[in-house]
């Protein structure tokens, strides 16, 4: 019924003092020395060499992946096309820390994106926020990236007008519901008395399409720019981790950078064999050839680290939900769906499904040795939720026999179990890192391009004639090439 544990030090990895133990997997010696002969040749190695070196890897759209660059703190140089990115990038964080050194006053900042552009600052705002003893700014943080405006009115019912700056952040400047939300902030900032030059010095924009950005009315001197060889997933590095530096400080901004790079080193220069991300690349892989498996959960125990699923959400099955690999040829396996939330809240919630359902979903648990917080019950209270950390995983692995069917256990659940030290700003940008670096390998084990996204444009191809539809209030729409039967009874249903 359990698996067959593995407990010797092989199965435990670290790196800058956050540890890997994959003993609950199930996978012995000499399975671990195949999955490594798998990786090696499927070229992997020569693949994150040529990520970090600028080659490019985005094959579809012949641009190089170097969100990494981002990160790098040494300014190592860093050559696109025989041009070092780092100057410009250094200019950047420059700015970043003019900007924080500037805003005085300032009682309330929207955070305008959608997708990439919101998950990672998000996530670190809402982290960062239960780090015992950090320096916050006190701005209210707000991030509206729906185009429901129930987020905006809930935002703009909070939010001082006469007070308040507005970061557009967008890499096309193009996306409709950013856009159309900045649109509805100014709208509301006039509503509000503001005058032209006010708004026009509270706007401020993150994009790669600068003119886009000056066009829609944003001063240049406040336009910071990333480039097309960030994606957007992997832009939180970028000036898109504006609001990090704006609430809690550029140094903070910067432990949050360090962690990352140093994530990139080990990942880098760490042989396969010790390579954290590429472990968990493999096991993950090895349970999808094992069990062909459709989905797995990342678990984080840690209340602060709640939005970290849905940040991995898009990573992974953006990145690598394909069906084609690189040569346009079917694949064999590509991203499982991905889901989680914060244990122990997960527990009374889907955990009966992952302990007796009829899917093997492999777990990774994420547990920090130290309490979020400094209250007098901090240190029980903890105790008790690396108690259940643990249990789950055991149980999981090794379930139970019982007379009644209904109290059985199957076991032979695989999850790893990911240590952190501590929760800040630098373990924060070194647990971000690691998955990144964890869906570029697996994308490079399957051959599949993990740095674009075709699949999220068609949707909003269909969209523009259906709104066109809905907007003329007619109750009697045709199907067209552009709108099927289905969906033109459902227009006319909604306009009757």
């Amino acid at each position: 019924m359990s698996l067959p544990v593995n407990t010797s030090p092989q199965n435990k990895h670290s790196a800058i003092d956050i540890v890997l133990d994959t003993a609950y997997q199930g996978i012995n010696e000499g399975t671990w020395k195949e999955l490594f002969t798998t990786a090696r040749q499927s070229g992997l190695e020569q693949f994150i060499q040529d990520m970090f070196a600028g080659k490019h890897i985005n094959n579809s759209e012949d641009r190089p992946a170097l969100h990494s660059a981002l990160r790098n703190l040494t300014k190592t140089p860093v050559l696109i096309n025989g041009v070092d990115v780092m100057p410009a990038v250094a200019g950047v964080w420059h700015r970043i820390e003019a900007l924080c050194d500037k805003w005085v006053g300032v009682t309330d900042v929207i955070h305008i994106g959608i997708g990439g552009s919101d998950f990672g600052p998000r996530l670190a705002i809402e982290a960062l926020a239960h780090v015992s003893g950090i320096k916050s700014r006190g701005m209210r943080m707000h991030f509206l990236a729906n185009i429901d405006t129930a987020e905006l009115a809930l935002i703009l019912a909070r939010a001082q007008a006469h007070s308040t700056k507005v970061i557009i952040a967008s890499k096309s400047f193009t996306t409709l519901e950013t856009t159309m939300n900045a649109k509805a902030i100014v709208a509301w900032l006039k509503e509000s008395g503001c005058t032209k030059s006010q708004i026009s010095d509270s706007l401020y924009a993150v994009s790669a399409n600068i003119p886009a950005a000056k066009e829609f009315g944003v001063a240049e001197d406040n336009i910071f720019p990333f480039w097309d060889w960030v994606g957007g997933r992997y832009s939180v590095w970028s000036a898109v981790g504006l609001p990090i530096a704006l609430q809690y400080g550029f140094e903070t901004f910067k432990q949050f950078l360090a962690g990352a790079e140093a994530m990139d080193l080990h990942f880098k220069n760490a042989p396969l064999e010790d390579n954290l991300p590429v472990i968990m690349a493999l096991s993950l892989l090895y349970q999808q050839d094992k069990h062909d498996i459709k989905a797995y959960a990342a678990i984080p125990y840690a209340d602060a680290l709640d939005w970290f699923p849905k940040w991995l959400q898009q990573l992974d099955m953006e990145s690598n939900g394909k069906s084609v690999d690189r040569n346009g040829k079917p694949v064999k396996h590509s991203s499982p769906v991905v889901f989680g939330s914060a244990g122990s809240n997960a527990q009374h919630s889907y955990f009966q499904l992952l302990h007796q359902g009829t899917e093997i979903i492999p777990i990774d648990f994420i547990a920090v040795r130290e309490p979020m917080s400094d209250r007098p019950e901090a240190v029980a209270h903890h105790r008790i939720l690396l108690s259940n950390c643990l249990a789950q995983a055991q149980a999981l692995a090794n379930g139970k026999d019982d007379s009644n069917p209904n109290n059985v256990y199957p076991g032979k659940r695989p999850s790893n179990l990911l240590l952190l030290p501590k929760l800040n700003a630098f373990y924060l940008g070194a647990l971000l890192a690691l998955y990144e670096n964890r869906t570029a390998s697996l994308g490079a084990l399957w051959n599949i391009n993990s740095f674009d996204q075709p699949g999220v444009e068609y949707g909003k191809v269909l969209a523009k004639p259906i709104e066109k539809a809905l907007a003329s209030h007619q109750n009697d729409i045709a199907s067209s090439t552009d709108i099927d039967a289905v969906t033109a009874t459902r227009i006319n249903l909604l306009n009757s």
